[in-house]
């Protein structure tokens, strides 16, 4: 199994030392060493000396840093680690646990799964974009993990405090509102930067079990993306979770079906 999604280089943590050496070495360097005695010439170059020594050792560990995972996913097919499904084995089932997110861990999200291609790899999440920073209380939209198939398109799961969008403690999806309501308020994290209600093609509301999803079909010109995008939402414990599935022209031509599938997989 996957077991999660590899982070893209943060900078609060891992750059803010690489300015601080870079500036005091600059400091140092713009010093007349004529204008120093010989025991100040010394001190300054040891000085000098310590602050190279530094910065150097800062950017070789700045590297090691910036790419920790905040949950060890692996750039690789995924049909080397994921089991096949049992509904359909031309493609393989993605089942999130603690293990693979901090909101899962945090209890934040419940366990979500859906189907993909074998061939797709997990992609990294930036952890900015994570949620990593600001679990267990997140205030916005986080993204859970991503993945991507060069020929179909792209898929990720993001996340939304609940308490966001309702102030009903374990609302259901419902109590939240209509779905054209729903995706008013999560269509940017659909579509990446804006969302316009003339995108929406389709809604459709489907029950599984006790949980209700609302379903949906973009069109999206201009959407960072993809010019074409499905969604799928549902709300459970402290969240609503929403799962994309996206394709520009090309790819939706050929993989739409596909799309579909991965769409009616999902469930939490």
């Amino acid at each position: 199994m996957v077991t999660a999604s590899v982070t893209v280089p943060s900078p609060i943590r891992s750059s803010s030392s690489r300015p601080r050496n870079k500036s005091l070495l600059k400091a140092s360097n713009s010093i007349p060493a004529t204008h120093l005695g010989d025991n100040h010439h010394q001190q300054f170059s040891n000085q000098n000396h310590v602050l190279r020594r530094e910065f150097l050792k800062g950017l070789a560990l700045s590297p090691l840093i910036l790419e920790v995972p905040h949950s060890q996913a692996r750039e690789i097919e995924v049909g080397s680690v994921l089991p096949p499904s049992p509904s359909d084995p031309s493609f393989v089932i993605f089942k999130a646990s603690a293990k693979d997110t901090p909101a899962l861990r945090a209890g934040n999200v419940q366990p979500y799964q859906f189907i993909l291609p074998p061939t797709w790899k997990q992609t990294r999440v930036a952890n900015i974009l994570s949620g990593n920073y600001c679990q267990p209380k997140c205030a916005e939209p986080w993204v859970e993990v991503k993945f991507e198939g060069e020929k179909e398109g792209k898929a990720q799961v993001v996340a939304s405090p609940l308490i966001r969008l309702t102030n009903k403690p374990n609302a259901l999806i419902e109590d939240i509102g209509d779905p054209e309501k729903l995706i008013a308020s999560l269509g940017p994290f659909v579509t990446g930067n804006t969302y316009d209600p003339d995108e929406l093609l389709e809604t459709s509301v489907e029950k599984i079990g006790d949980q209700t999803y609302y379903k949906y079909l973009l069109e999206t010109p201009f959407a960072l993306t993809g010019t074409h995008n499905l969604a799928k939402a549902t709300a459970k414990g402290n969240s609503v979770v929403l799962f994309v599935v996206s394709a520009n022209d090309k790819q939706w031509q050929s993989s739409q079906k596909t799309l579909k599938a991965m769409l009616d997989s999902f469930q939490v």
